[in-house]
């Protein structure tokens, strides 16, 4: 599948057997309704969007350990930033960026992206069509010395190698209130808009890495059950040509005080699991704190056993 990476030993047999490496190039998320700028740069934090446009500026971190237990797993870390200008006159315009970096077993990239766009309608606290473009720099490496080949003396284990691309990213996101206790929103986005093939190669071989365009969706609706309080249903779905369509769903209540707990369930057969404090917003603070934890289990009858996913992440949002 191209959703689920590859480990270390899948992908020393793919270059042992000579062939191009066909894989998921952009990170998995389990709270991935935190990490929705990175996966459409139209998105909406979710903190603007439960205070009505109050926490209007919003610095995250997100750490990943994909297939805790095994060597070689997918290991992710990014910090983000967002900012929508909702305070001043006219046009109403959002900004952001994020840093990224991914490394499974020999392999890895990292890769620094900034984005613009600008919302569409008169009350964007409320409601909004927003449009964005994400534009970056992506470093792809791969540690020639780390691979476990076959033959003593092969030609991939030479030097390490590395190679860097532009990429661009697209998404469109639009949100509204439609009654004092409810709220939808929804998106669709291509984030490596740049789709090419990578080839790494010395004086005695070469091998290369497809990278394939991906095509997300996002959307979700919020039921305000109090001042404080919120139920939220969501979806992620994604898509790479010649692999099947993969979906998560997920399930979460902020409960009237700090906590929050959700759970979820994927197409790929993983079960989601996440909880953590959100604190300001309940007190009509100026700023607004969130420290998570998400926990993926593989129930697959299909295939080895991948062992479990943990997740951490943090936000703090401002209004300014």
């Amino acid at each position: 599948m191209k959703y689920t990476r590859l480990t270390g030993l899948a992908l020393v047999i793919a270059l042992m057997c000579g062939s191009a490496l066909f894989a998921q190039q952009l990170s998995l998320f389990t709270q991935y309704r935190e990490n929705a700028t990175l996966i459409n740069p139209a998105a909406m934090e979710s903190d603007y969007l439960t205070s009505e446009g109050e926490y209007n500026m919003t610095f995250g971190a997100n750490y990943r350990r994909q297939w805790a237990g095994l060597e070689n797993t997918p290991e992710t870390q990014s910090i983000r930033f967002s900012y929508v200008n909702n305070r001043l006159s006219g046009a109403t315009f959002s900004a952001g960026g994020h840093l990224i970096n991914d490394q499974t077993g020999p392999t890895g990239y990292t890769g620094f992206y900034g984005r613009v766009g600008t919302i569409i309608g008169r009350n964007p606290e409320y409601a909004g069509i927003s449009v964005a473009l994400s534009a970056g720099y992506v470093g792809y490496r791969v540690q020639s010395s780390e691979l476990v080949v076959r033959d003593q003396g092969d030609a991939l284990t030479g030097v390490d190698q590395s190679q860097s691309h532009p990429d661009l990213g697209l998404g469109i996101y639009a949100y509204n209130y439609v009654s004092d206790d409810h709220m939808l929103y929804g998106g669709i986005s291509v984030p490596q808009l740049l789709g090419f093939d990578l080839t790494f190669q010395n004086d005695n071989g070469e091998f290369n890495v497809q990278r394939l365009r991906h095509y997300y969706g996002m959307a979700g609706w919020y039921w305000f059950t109090g001042q404080d309080s919120y139920l939220e249903l969501s979806s992620w779905v994604k898509y790479v040509e010649g692999a099947p369509l993969n979906a998560d769903l997920s399930i979460r209540y902020q409960l009237p005080s700090a906590p929050y707990i959700g759970m979820g369930i994927s197409s790929a057969s993983n079960f989601h699991f996440e909880a953590g404090i959100n604190v300001g917003q309940s007190y009509n603070s100026d700023t607004n704190f969130r420290i998570g934890y998400g926990y993926d289990y593989s129930f697959s009858s299909f295939g080895p056993s991948v062992g479990s996913t943990h997740e951490l992440q943090v936000a703090v949002s401002l209004a300014r």
